[in-house]
């Protein structure tokens, strides 16, 4: 008994040993660590991070939303895709075109291209941008090109150019009236249209139609004139004012007796609104057919004396 005990001490006491040398002793891997760290290649340990410096180092470790985005609001590689690259008065050479033709229409005299452009501030662009906007200003409906008579050969350099309106021609009272006397079907002509290369023609417009040599239609809101035709002042004739008040003062009988008058009289009123007839019922209400059922073809035969109708043997 007492030998078996003595035998399990010193397996524990040989045990116990061994477990505090391996303890004791440190690995190579800390003896290689410690002398890294003496001579300068390994930086010192770290402290086990808190809260705050996990997040920190997380945000580091892993690209944030931000980072990926391409950086920061502030930066100039972030681009806000839903408002315009380029922004003011337009760049395109359609918006710029529109410019040249409103700057040419309040110009008398014809205006050579580098006026044009560098009204523009097309000058300081290449010249094939340069070359390509005069191409397309001789194209344009609204500008009319006039051609160098001294030279033989014309370029994209050479002539003049001038605004041409939707009516030439016009710009006066005078011109206004010859123009409509050449005209040789009864429309008239538009304001907007005249306004193109008459800016100014409101005044002159009032003053013919005054003198009875125009006729103008205007707006209800705002009696702005719209469209313009020709008159004859020899048709004008005047009314005198007394008969203009006698023919106010006139009580004139309503559209009802008006129209009783006319069909006791056996004529028909232009008034009437056959729209507005009572309908006469002709008889009551008829109540729809019902419409008799039809039967497909008889697979039964041999049940038709069952389905015969003895209904009429009733008493």
């Amino acid at each position: 008994m007492s030998s078996k005990f003595e035998r399990e001490k010193a397996s524990f006491a040989a045990s116990m040993a061994a477990a505090a040398s391996m303890r004791s002793a440190p690995s190579t891997a800390a003896v290689n660590n410690v002398v890294k760290r003496e001579r300068g290649s390994l930086a010192p340990p770290s402290p086990s991070p808190s809260v705050g410096s996990t997040t920190s180092g997380a945000a580091v470790g892993t690209p944030s939303r931000r980072d990926r985005d391409g950086g920061s609001n502030t930066t100039p590689n972030n681009i806000v895709f839903s408002q315009p690259a380029i922004t003011g008065t337009g760049d395109t050479a359609i918006s710029q075109m529109a410019y040249a033709v409103s700057w040419l229409r309040g110009k008398d005299e014809p205006q050579p291209y580098n006026a044009v452009l560098g009204y523009l501030s097309y000058t300081s662009r290449p010249e094939s941008d340069q070359e390509y906007f005069v191409e397309q200003m001789r194209r344009n409906p609204h500008i009319q090109w006039i051609p160098d008579p001294n030279l033989s050969e014309q370029t994209w350099r050479t002539g003049k150019y001038l605004h041409r309106p939707a009516i030439p021609g016009v710009k006066s009272k005078t011109t206004l009236l010859g123009y409509l006397q050449k005209k040789t079907d009864a429309s008239g002509v538009s304001v907007k249209d005249l306004k193109d290369g008459w800016p100014d023609c409101d005044a002159a417009i009032t003053e013919l139609e005054a003198e009875h040599k125009v006729l103008v239609v205007r707006a209800k809101k705002d009696g702005v004139a719209r469209m313009v035709w020709l008159d004859d002042s020899s048709l004008a004739q005047e009314i005198d004012p007394q008969l203009k008040m006698m023919w106010t003062r006139v009580e004139l009988p309503s559209l009802e007796t008006i129209a009783a008058r006319l069909i006791a009289a056996g004529q028909k009123p232009a008034s009437e609104d056959p729209r507005n007839k009572v309908v006469v019922a002709t008889g009551g209400d008829k109540k729809k057919k019902r419409a008799a059922r039809r039967s497909g073809k008889s697979t039964n035969t041999h049940m038709e004396h069952l389905l015969k109708d003895y209904s009429h043997m009733k008493r």
